[in-house]
């Protein structure tokens, strides 16, 4: 499978230009600073993905905001300061959100000609401004497609972006994924692009019963349901009978005989395949775990979806940096810190 160099070892920074409630110049100018890209610099990583909302670079009628983009720009130069890459990751687009607790349409965009122009249009002015920086940086088309009646749509939409930044910007590697949420269970459905240094990705959070363990945000999650990493899948089965069956995910397929490495192997399996039929390098954009577990379990869970992620030359970002209930830096214990980031 071809690799995506310098892409290997990575983080987000969730909920500073993207998915958050204070949009205001102080937040933008104190949440990530420089000291921040030094930090996960010293920890052994090579890049970060920085999510982006188009509101912050776009007024609602298209009109660009500079004042948006010289936050990309400061952020590019404190990578290239520091020797990191980076992934400019367009998390929202206008007319389109995955965002669970944004009640908005998960459909309409991917049928609506004027919304793509949009997307289209942004991509271009994205292109012009930072393509020449194709050396650390990479752009990724769009976060987590929902529903996954929309894969031909998304398909088409996602080829026809990469033919416009191409025009623009010939050499910087471009990102997208599937629906469902980025599933990695999506990947085979994925068209490959005629354009070469294309990249396929997908998130990882599986089981979600472990890494979304009373999150707030997932419907029919418990707030006090806890669970560990690892015990015996029969375990998680039956403690995922107090929780709907749709969070139980893949944990009651028959394939899936025991928790640990080989669990990731067989669910990556697919996606794996059809990546090297189709020599298409594969990354995770995101894969963590909520705070509400315990710490120890983090590590281990960590170390075994890493190890599968290693073996197959797969790179990836952690979720995520600071804050968003997956901060790795607002774990106390700082062992456990720095042990989770010479995993990922």
């Amino acid at each position: 499978m071809e690799r995506f160099e310098g892409f290997t070892h990575g983080i987000n920074l969730g909920g500073w230009l993207s998915q958050n409630d204070d949009t205001s110049k102080n937040h933008y100018d104190t949440f990530i600073t420089e000291k921040d890209i030094v930090y996960i610099a010293s920890l052994g990583l090579d890049h970060v993905r920085v999510p982006v909302d188009y509101m912050l670079i776009e007024d609602e009628d298209g009109t660009i905001k500079p004042e948006g983009h010289a936050y990309i720009e400061t952020c590019i130069k404190w990578c290239m300061d520091n020797h990191l890459h980076m992934i400019l990751d367009i998390h929202k687009t206008y007319g389109y959100s995955f965002d669970p607790l944004d009640i908005t349409d998960k459909k309409i965009f991917f049928y609506d000609e004027t919304k793509q122009e949009r997307f289209y249009a942004m991509w271009r002015e994205l292109a012009k401004r930072y393509g020449k920086y194709h050396d650390m940086l990479a752009f990724e088309l769009l976060n987590e497609i929902v529903e996954p009646e929309v894969a031909d749509a998304w398909n088409k939409i996602a080829i026809k972006a990469i033919r416009e930044i191409r025009t623009i910007a010939p050499e910087t590697w471009i990102i997208y994924g599937g629906t469902m949420y980025n599933s990695v269970a999506s990947v085979p459905g994925l068209v490959a692009p005629e354009e070469k240094k294309v990249v396929w990705t997908f998130h990882s959070y599986e089981p979600l019963i472990f890494t979304h363990q009373g999150a707030y945000w997932v419907k029919d999650m418990l707030p006090d349901f806890r669970i560990k990493y690892p015990v015996t899948i029969e375990e998680y089965r039956e403690s995922s009978k107090r929780l709907a069956p749709q969070l139980a995910g893949g944990i009651f397929n028959d394939k899936f005989k025991e928790l640990g490495p080989q669990f990731f192997e067989t669910m990556l399996q697919p996606a794996i395949e059809y990546a090297q039929k189709n020599n298409m390098p594969l990354y995770c954009g995101e894969y963590g775990v909520i705070d509400l577990a315990d710490d120890e379990s983090k590590v281990r869970w960590a170390a075994d979806i890493c190890s599968v992620f290693d073996k197959h030359n797969i790179g990836r970002a952690y979720w995520n940096y600071k804050e968003k209930d997956f901060g790795i830096v607002n774990i106390e214990d700082k062992d456990i810190q720095k042990k989770m980031a010479s995993l990922l």
